[in-house]
């Protein structure tokens, strides 16, 4: 009989510590969903925004930059500094709409394929 109890409870524990585990983990879902948010609101703004980004580096990037309605500049920034090094008009920038003609749909069937006969 002591045993059985002991048992039970011990197994009664796990369930109630592997429920609080869950309500800490959806907790804390929650919680960083509402933050993460709160923080796209707060730092929105309307007259500076990046339109495109590439990195050098590791901690290199060029981007261009919209201020304003039709200001564009290009800047390079690193870990201790940011450099213009131009500005664009805004019939320079090509549409994220157009198709890039150097990236090729890639057809995964025949990438399959050439992978398999060089297995062979």
């Amino acid at each position: 009989m002591i045993l059985l109890s002991s048992a039970g409870e011990s197994f009664f524990q796990l369930i109630f510590a592997l429920f609080v585990f869950v309500g800490v983990l959806a907790l804390t879902a929650f919680v960083t969903k509402w933050i993460a948010g709160y923080q796209k609101t707060v730092g929105a703004n309307k007259n500076l925004e990046i339109i495109e980004a590439i990195r050098l580096s590791n901690n290199k990037f060029v981007q261009i930059i919209r201020a304003g309605e039709d200001k564009y500049f290009v800047v390079a920034t690193g870990k201790d500094e940011v450099t213009l090094l131009g500005e664009l008009s805004s019939s320079q920038l090509r549409e994220l709409d157009e198709p890039v003609e150097s990236i090729q749909p890639v057809d995964f069937k025949t990438v399959l394929e050439k992978l398999s006969k060089k297995q062979k």
